[in-house]
C-alpha cells in the first residue's frame, strides 16, 4: 500500500479506527407554519448545535478538517452549501471547508460515512456531520423533484410512484396487515413517550432558542402520547385516493403483477411525521480525541450504502444491514440494539422480519413515526439515540439504518467504547 504523508504525522500504511465522540440534536417541530421551529432558519438550527457542541467539548476555533451536512431539499435558504457558512456563523474559523449531500433519507448518516472514510484513510482527523432539514420553510419538492419524477423518458424505464404507495406494496408483498401496522405505529408513540418521560434525550436534545434567547422548542412536538389502538383503528388509509388518481397502484401493480391489488394500510398514524430538525455528530480519529481530551463513545465498525429496486423503493435496509454485517465479521445474532428508520411501520416490520430481530431490539425508544423525520437529518438524530441507548442498557453492538428514497438503503455498525 502506498504510504500517505501527512505533515507532522507518521505515515500511514492502514486504515485507522474512527470513533463518535459526542452528538446533539434539535427537538423536532412540526413542519407546519404553526410549527416550534418554523421560526429558525435551516442553517440557524446547524450554528446552535455546532455551538453546543464547541462548548460541550471545548472545541478550538480551529480544530475541525470538515463538516458535511446532509439535506435532501437543498433549495433557497437550506442550499449554497450551508455546512460552509454554518461553522463560521458558530465560532469556528474559515479554515473549516463544507460540504452537503443528499442520498435522500439516508443523507445524515452518509454524511458520517463520508467522514469516517476520510478519517480512516488519514485524511482527516476531526471532523462534524450530520444533517439539518427545515421541512416547514422548505417543503419537500422546492428543489424541483428531479428527473425521476417528472421526466417521462425516464419514469418509462423507472416508474415513480408515491412512497406511501411504496410502503402499501411492500407491506401488500409481504402480508403485513393493518393491524400488524397500527401495533408497531401505536408501540412507536408509547415508547417514545417513556423514553421522555424519563429523561432519555436529555443528554442529546439541545432547545432551540430565537435572537432573544427565548426557547422556541426544548421537546419533539409531533408525539401523541395519547394514542390508543382505538383512535389509529378509526384513521382511514392515507394513500388509497392518491395511488389510483396519481397512477401510481396501477404503475406497481404492472411492476409486480403477483398482486392484483394494491392493500392500502398504512395511515398517518403509521406513517412518518413531517417535522423540522436537525442532529450533527462529533466524529475523529484516537490521535484527535488524545490531542483535544476527547473521550471516545463509540467505535464505527462498518457503514455501507447500497441500491434496490426503485418501486418498492423502501426494502434497501435488508441488503445494506446484510453487507456491512459481513464487513464488520458479525452477523445479525450479534447486534445488541437496531436503529431503523420508520418512514413508514412496514419498513422496520420487513427488517425485523428478514434479520430475525425481535421487537424489543429495535427501535427502544420509538422512531420517526412518533417524533417525526426530518429528512436529511434522521440518520445522525437516530445514530445518537441508538449510541445514548447501547450506553444506557450497557451493549456492545448496534446498528442503525435506513431506506431511502428511489431505492436505496444504509446501515452503519457501532462498537460502544467503555
Amino acid at each position: 500500500m502506498r504510504y500517505i504523508e501527512i505533515s507532522g504525522r507518521e505515515p500511514l500504511t492502514a486504515m485507522r479506527d474512527t470513533f463518535i465522540f459526542d452528538h446533539v440534536r434539535t427537538p423536532r417541530g412540526r413542519g407546519k407554519p404553526d410549527g416550534g421551529l418554523h421560526e429558525a432558519t435551516p442553517v440557524e438550527l446547524v450554528r446552535q448545535l455546532l455551538v453546543a457542541l464547541k462548548d460541550r467539548n471545548d472545541l478550538p476555533a480551529d480544530s475541525l478538517d470538515e463538516v458535511v451536512i446532509g439535506t435532501v431539499t437543498a433549495a433557497g435558504e437550506q442550499g449554497a452549501t450551508l455546512p460552509r457558512i454554518a461553522p463560521i456563523l458558530a465560532g469556528f474559523t474559515d479554515r473549516t471547508p463544507g460540504l452537503q449531500v443528499n442520498r435522500a433519507c439516508a443523507s445524515a448518516l452518509e454524511a458520517v460515512s463520508i467522514v469516517a472514510a476520510k478519517i480512516g484513510c488519514g485524511m482527516a482527523d476531526l471532523a462534524i456531520c450530520g444533517g439539518v432539514e427545515s421541512m416547514s420553510r422548505i417543503p419537500m419538492g422546492s428543489d424541483g423533484g428531479g428527473p425521476h419524477g417528472v421526466d417521462p423518458r425516464v419514469s418509462f424505464h423507472t416508474p415513480f410512484i408515491m412512497q406511501g404507495v411504496s410502503a402499501d406494496l411492500l407491506a401488500t408483498l409481504h402480508g403485513y396487515s393493518r393491524a400488524d401496522l397500527d401495533a408497531y405505529g401505536l408501540a412507536s408513540q408509547r415508547r417514545a413517550a417513556k423514553a421522555w418521560v424519563e429523561g432519555r434525550f436529555a443528554g442529546s436534545v439541545v432547545p432551540v432558542v430565537d435572537v432573544m434567547g427565548t426557547v422556541l422548542l426544548d421537546r419533539d412536538e409531533h408525539l401523541r402520547a395519547d394514542a390508543t389502538a382505538e383512535s389509529l383503528a378509526a384513521l382511514k388509509p392515507a394513500f388509497a385516493e392518491l395511488g389510483q388518481a396519481w397512477g401510481s397502484d396501477a404503475l406497481a401493480i404492472q411492476r409486480y403483477p403477483e398482486i392484483d391489488r394494491i392493500e392500502h394500510v398504512h395511515t398517518a398514524a403509521t406513517s412518518s411525521g413531517i417535522v423540522d430538525g436537525a442532529g450533527i455528530i462529533l466524529v475523529g480519529s484516537a490521535d484527535a480525541g488524545e490531542r483535544l481530551g476527547l473521550a471516545p463513545r463509540a467505535r464505527i465498525r462498518s457503514f455501507v450504502s447500497v441500491g434496490s429496486e426503485p418501486v418498492v423503493m423502501l426494502d434497501g435496509p435488508t441488503p445494506a444491514c446484510t453487507r456491512a454485517l459481513a464487513i464488520a465479521g458479525l452477523s445479525p445474532s450479534d447486534i445488541e440494539l437496531w436503529e431503523c428508520n420508520e418512514a413508514f411501520a412496514a419498513v422496520p416490520l420487513r427488517l425485523m422480519e428478514t434479520m430475525k430481530v425481535p421487537h424489543e431490539k429495535m427501535n427502544a425508544n420509538g422512531g420517526a413515526i412518533a417524533m417525526g423525520h426530518p429528512l436529511g437529518a434522521s440518520g445522525a438524530i437516530i445514530a445518537g439515540t441508538l449510541l445514548d441507548e447501547m450506553e444506557r442498557q450497557s451493549l456492545g453492538l448496534g446498528l442503525v439504518t435506513l431506506c431511502a428514497a428511489g431505492g436505496m438503503g444504509i446501515a452503519m455498525v457501532l462498537e460502544r467504547i467503555g
